[in-house]
């Protein structure tokens, strides 16, 4: 608002002008965390895909070898326990995307993206 008031010859008060760069700091500190967020987990949905199809192939080659009672019991414990394995690595990855991601917003909160 001070802009549009003063006369073309007075100075631009510098005072006046730093809400407003703070706020271009904010948002674009804020559209880099969502980009950078939004790549993140992007990377994870493909890596878990990978997981999950990987996990999928060794359950068909573990159906497809199990003659036995005692087979499928061996395969089923075997996959079980790659089952959750692969739960207790994705949880932790969720955490660690959900620590980072409180310490992203915090420090824009505080003045400004440190990456």
């Amino acid at each position: 608002m001070a802009e549009m008031t003063r006369q073309k010859d007075e100075p631009l008060d510098v005072r006046a002008a730093w809400p407003n760069k703070q706020a271009l700091e904010f948002l674009f500190g804020a559209q880099r965390l969502l980009g950078e967020e939004i790549a993140l987990v992007r990377e994870e949905a493909v890596d878990r895909a990978k997981t999950e199809t990987h996990l999928f192939n060794e359950f068909l080659s573990k159906v497809a070898e199990a003659h036995s009672v005692k087979d499928y019991v061996g395969m089923y414990e075997a996959c079980s326990q790659h089952q959750l394995d692969f739960l207790r690595r994705d949880c932790d990855r969720f955490f660690k995307h959900a620590r980072h991601s409180v310490d992203a917003a915090s420090s824009l909160l505080h003045g400004g993206l440190t990456h």
